[in-house]
């Protein structure tokens, strides 16, 4: 039997729970149908699923059909629990995305199916609830091929003379055969699925078993087992502990086998090894090369995590764009800090930090229904009610013009100096870095140290002190000392240069403040449409208005900052009476609308900031001195490259 991974994506109320359990009771991997409004689906068995009634962790489940041996991954529906499906991307061999027939596209499919991009995971679509009232599959098939691909093309039924002529028209060299022979082999069709090409799409109604047996049939026909090397390679990508506490790091292995007891990173061994089927797991004794598994043992793992010749994964795209403080009894403040960092193990986009200041614990969210589950868990798991302040909206800073920024290190018996060309990057792009330097300048392992410790922290904004992102910075040059530049000279001269640079685009008004904006999708009753357009220009934001189907309903969609809209979904339910409903999609970082006045309300002050210091040290009769960071040009030892 060919192994397959794949999770199941969709946006919430999509049906993807449903799907999951028509597969399995389909395959008899499950004897009975479990329904999400019931509390009893197979793979939501957390107590705050069944409460909720949606996925908010991801679970295995382990199904046998004709010749596929499937891994479903079920993964969170909910948009503040989007870290957690990116996390399982990269391990799947296809990914089933589950489209709603009412709903069409929604704010979150755009979101997933750009992570599916990033990631480059085939997929199979699956266009649910066909048998509900205002279900149209041929509708949504058109808005899938005009917002995502022509490639989504209509499998349900035996493949018809159009559907061969679109396939063969998302390939150059297939349109060509195609032209000649007039027809598309099955070998080519499952190739250009598995490049990505084309998007089999399926249409059925999950929850009455209708098109599901033929959506296996799918799956088993046009997939394609992956192959693996015989070096041993292994994928993390999720962290969680069991209900005595046990850590467990879920792998796919990815080359080779791991076998239980096999020693993987720093001495650590993989303990035990588990197979879950839900709740429930089997131990095994080894993975082979594709299998999915659940290891004890091991301390220092984390999702993303590459281990053998597997390579760590890029910083995730998702990432939280709100702060909390936590707010707890001050006797219970040291075991909500340890509560928090476990779970911060977890989802290491929770960034938990403490600032022994205010006596205070901080952590980042993507949203309120994350924040309630949050203080669920506390108290469910950990025994701590804890409240929540306000929260604050995280902001970033980047640059807008280009310039060369240069750090010098020179107390008593130390040397370094470091000069890093500074230029606006792409947007969402981070912090890049490369070396444009001659080893005549620099040899390689001062180079080497430069670079490291350009990576080695979280570079600072001087205008409110906000992470600085999209900026590309490029070592052109320095200087050691053969006898007296130790370990940690360069790293101190490297960070005083990239402040120093920033402190030059500051007084030139080339510093920008980006905040954060969410993608809306609103429906409001007709007679509310003005209030809510009112509202949006109010928030700064901007919108288009299109009628819903059933007349009844405005669909307003748009964008607007999240520090003006986080708290607005309130207020839609309250003017509406409940009719109304919006659903909030982060859309990554714009130039802030009002950042004159965040900046003047921060007070941040860019020299006081002693651990991002843009100033310098030079040494002179036998003594170190400060040197201001606008004094440092006209010291510096190694010449400028402009």
């Amino acid at each position: 039997m060919k192994k397959i991974v794949t999770g199941i994506v969709a946006h919430v109320d999509a049906g993807k729970t449903t799907l999951t359990e028509a597969l399995m009771y389909e395959t008899g991997a499950i004897r009975k149908l479990g329904r999400v409004d019931n509390g009893d689906a197979f793979l939501d068995p957390d107590a705050l699923e069944k409460q909720r009634g949606i996925t908010l962790f991801t679970h295995q489940a382990e199904l046998k059909y004709q010749n596929i041996n499937l891994t479903l991954l079920d993964t969170p529906g909910h948009v503040d629990f989007a870290s957690q499906t990116e996390q399982v991307l990269p391990v799947l061999d296809y990914a089933i995305l589950v489209v709603s027939a009412s709903d069409g596209i929604q704010g979150y499919t755009l979101t997933l199916w750009q992570l599916l991009e990033r990631y480059q995971v085939p997929v199979f679509i699956f266009i649910n609830k066909s048998d509900t009232v205002g279900a149209n599959p041929t509708k949504v098939i058109a808005q899938l091929q005009a917002a995502f691909s022509s490639g989504c093309l209509d499998f349900t039924d035996n493949l018809t003379a159009d559907v061969v002529e679109n396939i063969a028209m998302q390939d150059d060299a297939v349109l060509e055969n195609y032209l000649n022979t007039g027809t598309v082999d099955e070998r080519t069709i499952r190739q250009l699925i598995q490049q990505r090409k084309i998007f089999p799409c399926y249409t059925g109604s999950a929850l009455k078993l209708d098109g599901i047996i033929n959506f296996l049939n799918g799956l088993e026909k046009w997939t394609i087992p992956p192959t693996f090397s015989q070096e041993f390679g292994a994928r993390i990508f999720k962290i969680s502990h069991d209900e005595k506490g046990n850590r467990l790091s879920w792998v796919r292995v990815l080359g080779g086998k791991l076998p239980a007891k096999k020693v993987l990173l720093n001495e650590e061994k993989a303990n035990q090894i588990r197979v879950y089927n839900g709740a429930k797991f089997i131990t095994s004794q080894v993975l082979e090369a594709g299998d999915v598994g659940a290891i004890t043992g091991l301390t220092s793992t984390y999702p993303g995590m590459g281990v053998g010749n597997v390579p760590q994964l890029p910083t995730p795209a998702i990432k939280p764009v709100l702060s909390y403080a936590v707010k707890v009894d001050n006797t219970h403040l040291h075991a909500c800090l340890n509560a928090l960092k476990e779970l911060e193990d977890e989802d290491p986009q929770l960034q938990v930090t403490w600032r022994p200041h205010l006596q205070e614990i901080q952590i980042q969210i993507m949203g309120e229904v994350q924040l309630q589950i949050l203080q669920q868990i506390l108290l469910n798991r950990y025994h701590l009610a804890v409240e929540f302040d306000e929260g604050n909206v995280l902001y970033q800073e980047t640059i807008t013009a280009t310039v060369e920024g240069v750090g010098h290190f020179e107390p008593l018996r130390h040397y370094a100096e470091a000069h890093l060309f500074l230029e606006p990057g792409k947007r969402g792009s981070g912090i890049t870095v490369n070396s444009d330097c001659s080893l005549d300048v620099l040899d390689r392992n001062w180079q080497h140290q430069i670079l490291t410790s350009l990576k080695a922290k979280e570079h600072r904004g001087v205008l409110i002190g906000a992470p600085l992102t999209d900026v590309k910075i490029t070592l052109i040059g320095g200087r050691g000392h053969i006898k007296h530049t130790v370990g940690g000279d360069f790293r101190q001269a490297t960070w005083r240069a990239v402040r120093q640079g920033l402190m030059e685009l500051k007084s030139q008004n080339a510093c920008q403040l980006l905040e954060p904006w969410y993608t809306f999708h609103l429906q409001v009753p007709a007679d509310q449409v003005g209030r809510a357009i009112n509202d949006i220009q109010q928030m700064h934001g901007t919108f288009t208005l299109d009628e819903a189907d059933n007349s009844q309903l405005t669909i307003i969609t748009g964008k607007a900052p999240v520090a003006a809209m986080r708290d607005y979904p309130k207020k839609v339910r309250a003017y509406t009476h409940g009719q109304g409903q919006i659903d909030l999609i982060v859309d990554g970082y714009q130039p802030c609308h009002n950042s004159a006045e965040l900046i003047a309300s921060s007070n941040y002050d860019p020299v006081a900031d002693l651990e991002n210091s843009p100033d310098s040290v030079f040494c002179a009769h036998g003594a170190g001195f400060p040197v201001s960071w606008d004094k440092v040009p006209s010291m510096a030892h190694f010449p400028y490259r402009k």
